[in-house]
């Protein structure tokens, strides 16, 4: 057992070599992104290691200790042994030590007359029987492992604390929410839309409508080529439904192309809405009525 501590050294050193050098690798901003989890990898790798060898450790030392005391002269028998009774044998067996009672290094009821120890107190006498090595190992192991944590977090701070992950998480939530969010605007049709009166929404629809719509209605929709669409008259039906619908499939015989291969949903949604909300905006110069007034 006296090379397991230069054992254990050499393991936890050239563990923490190759986590450092991984660290140096990845870049500083790429903290919590998913290379954090490769470094908790080979931490964890590592630290399993260290516990293993320190079990192979142990397991080793009792072994050697029982094929020492198996070795000891008069312990093997150098000519053939006399048979036996099976009470004798059993009585011999009974008294020898288990296998597990070596490797624990547990010492047998018979022998604790041995082990008291001088004082007593209330009548109670206190054995001098040690810890078991298997024990102390352990103990080590968790005090290397607690080193290992605190200089990979705290030290050398490789790892993210419980707030940087927590805000590292936060953030790929929201991105997750805006992934999600800008897939479902974009399964809307004619039959699910709804009209909104937010500002955003506008704000995108009038951009689309100005990019779009105001050589054929003009730059206040005030109508030009194609019909005024800021009064309560309407060719093709003036619910958000209607005019979504118009926009998306157009009314070829008419020059109302369709916008569908141009526009994502989300993006003909925007600017129904906004056509919507000019509705009684009175601009200079409207073109006649067209069509039957909505209700």
């Amino acid at each position: 057992m006296k090379y397991s501590i230069y054992i254990l050294s050499s393991v936890f050193v050239s563990v923490s070599a190759f986590a450092q050098e991984q660290q140096v690798q990845a870049p500083a901003e790429t903290l919590g992104s998913g290379n954090i989890y490769l470094d908790l990898l080979l931490l964890a790798v590592g630290l399993l290691t260290i516990v293993l060898l320190l079990v192979s450790l142990v397991l080793l030392d009792a072994f050697r200790k029982v094929s020492r005391e198996l070795q000891k002269p008069g312990t093997l028998p150098e000519e053939k042994p006399k048979v036996l009774e099976y009470e004798e044998w059993a009585a011999i067996q009974k008294a020898k030590p288990g296998i597990w009672t070596k490797i624990l290094g547990l010492k047998p009821v018979e022998e604790e007359k041995d082990l008291v120890m001088e004082h007593q107190f209330d009548g109670i006498s206190e054995l001098d029987n040690p810890t078991p090595a298997w024990f102390m190992w352990l103990f080590y192991g968790t005090i290397a492992i607690g080193v290992a944590y605190f200089s990979y977090y705290h030290i050398a701070e490789w790892g993210a604390l419980q707030d940087q992950e927590y805000v590292a998480e936060m953030n790929e939530a929201d991105a997750a929410k805006e992934l999600y969010l800008a897939t479902a605007a974009n399964k809307i049709d004619e039959t699910s839309v709804t009209e909104v009166n937010e500002p955003a929404v506008l704000t995108t629809g009038q951009a689309i409508f100005n990019s779009n719509c105001v050589a054929c209605h003009g730059d206040k929709a005030q109508g030009v080529v194609g019909p005024n669409l800021t009064d309560e008259y309407w060719l093709h039906g003036g619910k958000i439904n209607n005019v979504f619908k118009t926009i998306k499939y157009g009314i070829p015989e008419k020059g109302m192309i369709s916008w569908e291969k141009t526009l994502t949903p989300k993006q003909i949604s925007d600017v129904a809405n906004y056509i919507k909300s000019l509705k009684g905006s009175n601009p200079a110069n409207p073109k006649a009525p067209q069509g039957e007034k909505e209700g």
